[in-house]
């Protein structure tokens, strides 16, 4: 289970990174992705993470939530916005490229947060949130290469940094496995206010996509119909 993992995380970056390569994919389907996935997450972090950090006990275990949702506007600054579908193209002009530093440390830094409590897989929302984070992660990967490819990166180094990318969450994974197996007191609390951080920044990444799935503050049905089959998806697991 712990390779699979580890492999899912990698290649499903990778995967959806490398498809812009072969295939234009518009900003209006990109929309669409990050509308289910936003929809996933929020609709999980409800139904199962959030209840399960509660069971917990664990005390002031509400302030880590906020700690993590304040944590990814903090980390906006420097990513962008790029976690939910904002694509800012760096270029000095159309020859040379500007690679946008801050906005991959910044994205690093969330998808590193995002890995730590896949550590832990004794709890019963370990698949939900291994699944929440792949699908997450599709979108933002594919607003990665769009972004690189349009700021006139050149392709193998755009594909070197999608790598780069693609081994954060696992680094995080096994940074927190690291911590959590040297631990001698309070493993488990450790685990849960982890937890609570990366809900926090579920909680913003999410309701973001959702605030911003109507453009104008018009009704979309198709939009509507995604977010409601990404709420569905988490449902069926009920």
């Amino acid at each position: 289970m712990t390779a699979f993992m580890y492999i899912l995380l990698f290649l499903s970056v990778v995967v959806s990174g490398s498809s812009v390569l072969f295939i234009n994919i518009s900003s209006k389907n990109l929309k669409l992705v990050l509308s289910f996935s936003g929809a996933y997450l929020f609709a999980i972090s409800v139904l199962h993470l959030i209840p399960e950090i509660y069971l917990s006990h664990t005390p002031n275990i509400g302030i880590y939530i906020l700690i993590g949702f304040f944590a990814q506007v903090l980390l906006e600054f420097f990513s962008e916005g790029i976690e939910h579908g904002h694509i800012h193209v760096h270029k000095h002009d159309h020859k040379h490229s500007a690679f946008p530093y801050a906005m991959m440390v910044g994205l690093s830094i969330h998808s590193f947060l995002e890995g730590m409590p896949l550590a832990n897989q004794s709890t019963n929302t370990h698949s939900f949130l291994l699944t929440g984070i792949v699908m997450h992660n599709i979108p933002i990967a594919i607003a990665l290469m769009t972004m690189l490819l349009q700021s006139h990166i050149s392709r193998p180094k755009a594909i070197i940094w999608l790598l780069i990318f693609a081994s954060i969450t696992p680094l995080g994974t096994l940074t927190s496995y690291a911590i959590g197996e040297n631990m001698i007191f309070n493993f488990s609390t450790y685990f849960d206010k982890i937890m609570a951080v990366v809900v926090g920044i579920f909680l913003h990444i999410s309701t973001t996509i959702l605030f911003e799935s109507s453009e104008n503050h018009r009704f979309n049905l198709i939009k509507f119909v995604v977010i409601l089959l990404g709420a569905g998806f988490a449902l069926l697991s009920l």
